[in-house]
């Protein structure tokens, strides 16, 4: 396999010692070598607002761009609330906008769920593939990515402790990479 696809990586947490961005961190060595995948800030990004279109934000210019060059897409999503933050919301929305320029359309997806609790953000995980209907993104479902009691996971300079979890993520890169393949134009 010589293809190399490119991976936007979107993290729905903006602390910058997020443990959702840490597993985001993880994952990149973890994947195959013909993902390069890499993290897409979306903390800048004011809110989707129509009207903002016709005097476009830098930042949505910077992400609809960043989105078109990738081939595919991987959520990371905490919880809030039981759904999904609002900032990976936004990000979303940007990307749809205008429809007939969805950035999104047809990108293979996937969505991992983290939290420092035991439902391993389940609710956010699912709210996330409901907002990925709409921009026609195939959106992998096995294996599904929960991942609970993140505190847990790291050493101190923020690497993974855990080999079940490294493990874990490395199958799920691998059958991200499959993923990807079926879907690559």
């Amino acid at each position: 396999m010589n293809a190399k696809f490119e991976i936007a990586m979107l993290v729905g947490s903006l602390r910058s010692a997020s443990l959702t961005r840490k597993i985001a961190h993880a994952m990149i060595p973890l994947a195959p070598p013909s993902l390069h995948c890499r993290l897409i800030e979306i903390g800048d990004l004011p809110l989707y607002n129509e009207d903002l279109e016709a005097n476009i934000p830098a930042s949505w210019s910077r992400l609809r761009s960043e989105i078109s060059a990738s081939q595919a897409a991987i959520f990371l999503t905490p919880e809030y609330n039981r759904s999904v933050p609002a900032c990976l919301k936004n990000a979303i929305d940007v990307g749809t906008r205008p429809p007939a320029q969805n950035v999104w359309n047809g990108k293979p997806a996937a969505v991992v769920g983290v939290t420092p609790y035991k439902l391993g953000a389940f609710g956010a995980n699912l709210a996330v593939r409901q907002c990925l209907i709409f921009p026609n993104m195939p959106t992998m479902q096995q294996p599904e990515a929960y991942i609970s009691n993140a505190t847990d996971l790291f050493n101190e300079d923020g690497s993974l402790k855990d080999e079940d979890t490294k493990l874990f993520l490395t199958k799920f890169m691998t059958a991200f990479e499959q993923w990807v393949i079926k879907f690559a134009n």
